[in-house]
């Protein structure tokens, strides 16, 4: 099971030279950041964990991923999910369908957004000596000890290029991977620079994250205001544009945070001046829901 050094490919994508980080290529079960973020929870005994109890999206990466770890841990998952589509009940697929194979127990809340679960799980989990919570996205402070491997693989390839600076980009939905890069590149007092953009939520919502995580701003990753607002998980033509555009490299990439992150990424490249590396998370299972949705939206961009 590949859950670490993944390679480095130069690519000249929109005349915008990159430096990818391949880390789709680790693991499908643990794809991209989720093999980072969940690296803890798979490495330390918890020999006393019968359950764990997470939350998010019923297409959200990290379900697949925790429903993952928890099959190889023996594990019971049980997932909360604000609503589960009927169509998606009838036909599962993507993430949810990968999880539901793994044995995850997906629960429907109809309505109970994540603030309200969060403080809910937390606790049930802190009453049951045997139950493990982990918040939405691996949003927990165990997620340094992966994203910490992942800086000293990007640190290690810096020093072999013998480059003198390196600015490392990726899109952010909690901002718990860019946060913790940035804080191991400061560790090590290395001059990398971590540059992300807000995808679930917007500016304010990703510094409050960062803040919670860790309150040293001096840590915190450059964050890259997009130049419209955008809302989550909706479908933009722009964003079907920049993903095929970013495809045309030879790799696949995801739908939901890489084109937002291509976007803003383009919009600041010139500024740079300094070599760029793109960091693709994984994610690419979520295509299988993404998709169909923008071929119906979108049916003349799928002509060729």
């Amino acid at each position: 099971m590949k859950l670490s050094h993944t390679p480095v490919e130069y690519h000249l994508i929109d005349n915008v030279p990159l430096f990818i980080k391949r880390d789709d290529l680790l693991h499908p079960a643990f794809s991209g950041n989720k093999a980072r973020k969940f690296a803890y929870y798979l490495q330390q005994p918890f020999c006393h964990i019968k359950r764990v109890l997470g939350h998010g999206s019923v297409q959200a990466n990290s379900l697949y991923s925790l429903a993952s770890l928890a099959q190889l841990r023996g594990w019971q998952l049980d997932y909360y999910v604000n609503h589960i589509p009927q169509s998606l009940r009838e036909q599962p697929l993507g993430n949810y369908a990968a999880a539901l194979a793994a044995g995850a127990n997906i629960i429907a809340t109809d309505g109970q957004s994540g603030e309200q679960l969060e403080p809910m799980l937390a606790q049930l989990a802190a009453q049951e000596d045997d139950c493990l919570f982990i918040p939405e996205g691996g949003r927990t402070a165990e997620a340094e000890f992966g994203v910490r491997l992942l800086a000293e693989e990007i640190a290690q390839w810096w020093h072999e290029q013998q480059l003198t600076e390196l600015v490392v980009f990726l899109p952010a939905g909690t901002g718990t991977t860019a946060l913790f890069l940035q804080k191991s590149f400061k560790s090590m007092l290395l001059p990398i620079k971590v540059m992300t953009c807000a995808v679930v939520g917007g500016d304010d919502y990703l510094r409050k994250q960062f803040v919670q995580l860790c309150g040293d701003i001096t840590c915190h990753p450059t964050i890259v205001t997009p130049v419209k607002r955008y809302h989550f998980g909706k479908c933009y033509r722009e964003f079907l544009l920049a993903w095929q555009q970013l495809n045309r490299a030879g790799i696949e990439f995801e739908l939901l945070y890489d084109p937002l992150g291509w976007i803003c990424l383009k919009s600041v490249a010139a500024e740079i001046n300094q070599p760029i590396m793109y960091v693709h998370q994984g994610g690419v299972l979520g295509n299988e829901s993404m998709l169909p949705r923008y071929r119906r939206k979108y049916p003349e961009l799928f002509t060729q």
